[in-house]
Formats: structure tokens, C-alpha cells, sequence
């Protein structure tokens, strides 16, 4: 049996659920301001633009662009170790807000700034789906 021994999240809070279940479901949601539309990334209590609570999850296309990118030489722990160099990316959604998650199926050396990405999802588990990027 393969087991996952990375990080995982842990104690989330209930409100974010939607979040991890719509990764689970292989499409992604992300909250947008029901006051501004402005997109909460990573989930907020309240809105960074215009501090209101009101908020829905609004699925997103799951298409971007590189903004930028850290190469990871040395990781964490043993199970990281295992995986360097891997890439990290702040990825510009289509919708205009960014998220940040690992890049999958590009050699480190030949990431670019600007280069096309969508979003990836990870099974680590039967509890978890985590997000990732893979090349557009």
C-alpha cells in the first residue's frame, strides 16, 4: 500500500470545507466577495478589499500563468528530500487572482515566467486532494 508521508492540512476550519471538497471533486472553487467579487485566495473570513463576510464559491476555469517560481533544492523532510529539485509556482489565475501550488511534469531548469499552466490535483488519500499545476 502507498502511503502519503508529506504534509497534509490539518484542523480546518469548517468554513473552508468547500474548498477541500470541490478538490476532491476535481473542480476547483475558489470564495469570491458577494459585496466587490474580489477572489479569496486562500480562503478569508473577510474580504481583503472590501472587509465584508459575505462570500460565495465560485468555480474557476483552472487556467493561468506562471507569475513566478522557486526551485526547491532541499526539502522539509525525508519525503520532500525524496522529490528535489520540484518547483513551486504563484500561478495568475484567468480570473486575475493568484495561487500557489507545486508544479508537476516540467524539468525545474525549464520552467518559464509566463508559461501556460492549469490546474492539477494530487490524491494523496481518500481524505485528501491537493492542488497542483501541470504544464497547459
Amino acid at each position: 500500500m502507498n502511503t502519503y508521508d508529506k504534509f497534509l492540512p490539518e484542523d480546518i476550519p469548517t468554513w473552508q470545507t468547500p474548498f477541500w471538497e470541490s478538490l476532491r471533486d476535481h473542480k476547483v472553487a475558489v470564495q469570491r466577495c458577494e459585496e466587490c467579487g474580489t477572489y479569496r485566495y486562500v480562503p478569508k473570513e473577510l474580504c481583503p478589499s472590501c472587509q465584508s463576510v459575505a462570500a460565495v464559491w465560485a468555480p474557476v476555469d483552472g487556467e493561468g500563468t506562471i507569475y513566478t517560481y522557486s526551485v526547491i533544492r532541499r526539502g522539509p523532510t525525508e519525503a520532500f528530500q525524496a522529490d528535489v529539485p520540484y518547483v513551486i509556482v504563484h500561478v495568475t489565475m484567468a480570473e486575475g487572482f493568484r495561487m500557489v501550488g507545486g508544479l508537476l511534469g516540467v524539468d525545474p531548469e525549464e520552467v518559464k515566467i509566463g508559461a501556460p499552466v492549469r490546474v492539477s490535483y494530487v490524491h494523496a488519500n481518500d481524505d485528501w486532494t491537493l492542488l497542483a499545476f501541470e504544464p497547459a
